[in-house]
């Protein structure tokens, strides 16, 4: 097969392009950045020739290119949906004209806000946001939103409603929403695949956009503590690149039509507690620190159910956290 990786040059699609050269398959990349060891074409998704000339020959489409992280605030808005959303249509629209009919989309957990719980009273409950208040007088957990008593986390599948809580994560499921449009009228394959807490080699380092596990590292190096926002209870799902690299391939096999989503994670999960303290030990560093510090726009749990990943797909994580990890701190 012969697929587009846009995003190609970047930490996740680098990770992808390998993957899927590995498996004979003939892959292009389309990236900002140059990238002279491929075929590739530099340039902009939001710009339209550019992305008719890299879609010319293709059979399919793995589509990671785009802003991650939560960023710094509001100001960051514009270029969230532009690089995001307006990138998408373009590339969209695109594969429409050039009859490209199988796209594999780069999503992410955060569209689901906070993530699955367990009331004693009311059953299975998705808590709302945290009160500001609360977070102030480093109250963390979300209560439930019926009766306000505390909630037992719990593994969220893929039928839970959607709430993204900050502009990157309404980017990721307007993209969704577009994938899906295309889909529909076009009568595409469309695979958004939920990326949990990405981690492992070439993570982008020293930046405010960069994902936790990256930050955390770059303070080891500097011989800095780990500083854990709120109390580091926050549960996570930790999942390695090259497992997320081998997702996107399995997604390019489904059958169907429409648009279909998947969590790709483990399906075991782990405070940022935790992996800040595998790091830690593994670097040989100072133990983490936890300084009730928090940010609007985060939330406390978010882990998942990997079950329909595995049932239809037949992909499962390889990368066991605590050898994923202590391989990422020596990276």
């Amino acid at each position: 097969m012969r697929i587009l990786v846009t995003g190609g040059a970047g930490f996740i699609g680098a990770h992808v392009v390998e993957c899927l050269t590995e498996a004979g398959h003939e892959v292009r990349v389309l990236d900002l950045a140059l990238v002279e060891s491929v075929d590739a074409v530099q340039g902009d998704v939001r710009d339209p020739a550019v992305v008719e000339r890299a879609l010319v020959g293709m059979d399919a489409v793995c589509h990671q290119a785009a802003k991650v992280g939560l960023g710094l605030d509001l100001n960051d808005a514009p270029d969230y949906v532009g690089c995001n959303d307006l990138g998408t249509a373009v590339l969209l629209a695109a594969m429409a004209r050039a009859g490209i009919g199988c796209l594999v989309l780069a999503s992410s957990m955060v569209v689901y806000g906070e993530g699955l719980g367990h009331c004693a009273e009311h059953g299975e409950v998705v808590p709302g946001p945290r009160p500001v208040e609360a977070l102030m007088a480093g109250c963390f957990e979300p209560p439930c939103p019926t009766c306000g008593q505390a909630v037992t986390p719990g593994r969220i599948c893929e039928e839970a409603a959607p709430d993204p809580r900050n502009v990157y994560a309404a980017t990721k499921l307007a993209q969704e929403h577009l994938a899906g449009a295309w889909a529909r009228a076009t009568g595409g394959v469309a695979t958004a695949l939920r990326y949990h807490n990405v981690y492992g080699p070439r993570m982008p380092l020293d930046t405010p956009y960069a994902g936790v596990a990256a930050i955390f590292r770059s303070m080891l190096r500097a011989g800095l503590p780990p500083r854990v926002y709120e109390d580091g209870g926050q549960r996570r799902d930790f999942v390695h690149v090259r497992d997320v690299a081998t997702a996107n391939l399995a997604a390019l096999d489904r059958s169907g039509h429409g648009l279909r989503a998947y969590n790709v994670a483990t399906g075991v999960p782990h405070t940022v507690g935790e992996m800040a303290t595998a790091l830690s030990e593994a670097h040989a560093g100072p133990p983490p620190i936890t300084t009730a510090e928090y940010r609007l726009g985060d939330v406390r749990h978010i882990t998942a159910s990997a079950a329909r990943m595995e049932t239809e797909l037949g992909w499962q994580a390889k990368i066991e956290f605590a050898h994923g990890m202590a391989e990422f701190a020596e990276i």
